[in-house]
């Protein structure tokens, strides 16, 4: 599921111009071209160079997504698109589970594409799958473990129901992009658990 992401984003990008490629992302402070170099450093990523790179970083996420951007950005969107074309195979991996690799292409994916007006047809069990893994994920690592101590979140489009409280529902790809914070989504979900989202 994590080759056929990657495949069906690298389709996507071939269409872009350059321009398209220095729009702002859904990820603060970084462009389409930001993103995509990430995902070329998550893709490239050991467990030992994991460990290394965070401590370079001083064990800094921030600092360390930082240096990965910059090694992985291409001098052009064109070399970009080719290291992440020479990337795609692999199944490397940092030190965590492996459905950590889905929640990267689904939901940097949609980083990627709602900005620019692109969209694409998730696996459903790929966005089911990164949803439980982002329930069990602290805040800390950009998870919801917390936030679903107080809410329930309900899809409409798959059999799943996480967390306890006030109920949210919606799509799983909206949910998961709400859980994982990012705001756009907000108006495709329903439930008195919304005020309660909004606010974490």
């Amino acid at each position: 599921m994590v080759h056929a992401e990657r495949a069906a984003l690298i389709a996507d990008l071939v269409r872009l111009d350059d321009d398209a490629w220095d729009a702002a992302s859904l990820c603060d402070g970084w462009s389409v071209h930001d993103v995509v170099a990430h995902l070329v450093d998550v893709a490239t990523t050991t467990r030992v160079g994991f460990m290394v790179d965070m401590a370079r970083a001083r064990f800094d996420f921030d600092r360390q997504n930082a240096r990965g951007v910059a090694r992985a950005r291409g001098a052009s969107p064109h070399e970009t698109l080719e290291r992440l074309r020479r990337a795609a195979a692999r199944t490397s991996t940092p030190p965590a589970p492996l459905d950590t690799r889905l929640v990267e292409e689904v939901v940097h994916g949609e980083d990627i594409r709602r900005p620019l007006g692109v969209t694409h047809v998730y696996a459903p069990d790929a966005v089911v799958r990164s949803l439980r893994q982002q329930a069990r994920t602290s805040r800390s690592f950009g998870g919801a473990k917390e936030l679903l101590t107080q809410v329930r979140i309900t899809a409409t489009d798959a059999d799943l129901v996480l967390g306890q409280g006030a109920e949210i529902t919606g799509t799983a790809l909206a949910l998961l992009l709400a859980i994982s914070g990012r705001r756009v989504s907000f108006g495709e979900l329903d439930g008195p658990g919304l005020s309660i989202l909004a606010s974490s």
